[in-house]
């Protein structure tokens, strides 16, 4: 078997302020909620990781190469014919690991894990002690907690849980105590085996209490996500939901580059310390698919030229699930494919040379005519975003060689969703307001 790089960046929340001597301090001013930001590869890393062996080109490649598993999985879930509302995906629906996780202590008294940060799902999940197959060295104790409980069947929650239930009929009736376990699939070819569970969950200094969340027993394959998911998305059982008013739902985040070697980009919980000014932009509801972040991108603009994209690649449609979502979990943004040919059309008949392919990117070019590359404005209602050179192209570090770093859609029956990723997202402050309805964009350098 091929060996497999997990390409993380990791959102360290730190518990207080902290103020070190060395390079790889964590400064915060008094009343600030940053939560500092590190890269997996970096020399500020609490993990042993292996440095990559090939080019930062060849990083982005091999990372954004479960993109397309991704976005199968978010078509897979805008297409459902019945409203959903859960906090962990159907088994039969795809997930996919995602390049940044948040430091959290679970329990009473806290354990620190890191989880899977992902704001297009409300699943929250964690391995516990005695998990056969977890990856991880680093287990939930959930006997060692005083404040540790199962979830009954007879609660609602588990009526949300889609999956495989193990309730039987009669789980539903008030007074129940049959616990709620599931299996669920995640990656394509992975599944675990949980107990709806419940415990505190500490970020930095604050404590939600009974916290909704999978106790992984048991695991196949190997793509669930080491040390568990922790979900932002818009649903009722997400973090912003769960946390009730602590947060008022409001929380934002920046993102530092991939090749940064120090990070201190960070994650902000909460209405306090957010951008005064910033631009915003309406979310679009879908009840058949609450938890992802749709907002209306209505055109893009190649330079001065307004690409000439059908409205109905745009269109935001709840019955189909098409229209544009921002997602932290995906690597390169992606369009649909009519959408992405006429942007990548453009974009080569300004920039005007020889192109060639490279994993994902089909556009990559001498990096000598970067002097020449248009900028690319993705225009949303009530606000527009003109990519900065660094959210556009990626760079080969061994040879003169850039790529535009948008690709298409996979084009299957399910391709209706265009998705603005992380990397077009690196150092930019993106807030998510989910009580007013509301996405807001502001350039600030993360690193």
């Amino acid at each position: 078997m091929a060996t497999y790089f997990f390409f993380f960046i990791f959102l360290i929340i730190s518990t207080r302020t902290l103020a070190y001597d060395d390079s790889c301090s964590f400064n915060s001013k008094k009343g600030n909620s940053d939560l500092s930001v590190i890269h997996i590869y970096g020399k500020c890393s609490p993990f042993n990781s292996p440095k990559p062996s090939s080019s930062w080109i060849n990083t982005v490649i091999n990372m954004a190469s479960k993109d397309p598993q991704r976005l199968s999985y978010l078509s897979s879930l805008v297409v459902s014919k019945k409203p959903t509302n859960v906090p962990i995906a159907s088994g039969q629906q795809l997930f996919n690991i995602g390049n940044y996780v948040v430091r959290v202590k679970m329990g009473t008294p806290g354990q620190q894990m890191y989880m899977v940060l992902d704001t297009s799902n409300d699943a929250a999940f964690v391995p516990c002690s005695g998990c056969v197959g977890c990856s991880s060295n680093t287990l939930f104790a959930s006997s060692t907690s005083t404040t540790f409980g199962s979830v009954d069947c007879s609660v609602p929650e588990c009526t949300q849980v889609r999956g495989s239930l193990s309730c039987p009929i009669t789980g539903s009736v008030v007074g129940s105590s049959t616990a709620c376990f599931f299996n669920q699939s995640y990656g394509g070819d992975s599944s675990f085996y949980a107990t709806l569970s419940r415990d505190t969950l500490g970020l930095a200094n604050d404590v939600v209490p009974n916290y909704a969340f999978g106790c992984i027993s048991s695991v196949s394959g190997t793509s669930i996500p080491p040390q568990g998911l922790l979900g932002l998305g818009r649903g009722s059982m997400s973090l912003m939901s769960q946390s009730g008013s602590l947060y008022s739902g409001v929380f934002s985040y920046c993102l530092p580059s991939f090749k940064s070697y120090y990070f201190s980009g960070s994650l902000k919980l909460g209405p306090v310390g957010q951008p005064k000014n910033i631009k915003t932009t309406p979310l679009l509801k879908n009840p058949r698919r609450p938890s992802l972040y749709y907002v209306n991108l209505t055109s893009v603009s190649v330079g001065r030229v307004p690409v000439p994209i059908a409205p109905e690649h745009l269109v935001f449609d709840p019955n189909t699930g098409a229209g544009t979502v921002i997602d932290s979990g995906t690597v390169i943004t992606r369009f649909v494919q009519p959408a992405y040919e006429a942007i990548r059309d453009e974009f080569r008949k300004q920039v005007n040379g020889t192109f060639s392919s490279l994993g994902a990117f089909d556009t990559c070019f001498v990096s000598q005519k970067e002097a020449v590359i248009p900028t690319i404005t993705l225009h949303f209602e009530g606000m527009d975003l003109k990519l900065p050179m660094e959210n556009t192209l990626i760079h080969s570090s061994a040879t003169p060689l850039a790529c535009l770093a948008i690709a298409s859609a996979p084009n299957n029956v399910n391709s209706v969703l265009n998705v603005i990723a992380n990397l077009q997202q690196q150092n930019l402050r993106i807030m998510f307001d989910t009580a007013n309805s509301r996405i807001g964009i502001a350039r600030e350098v993360c690193n």
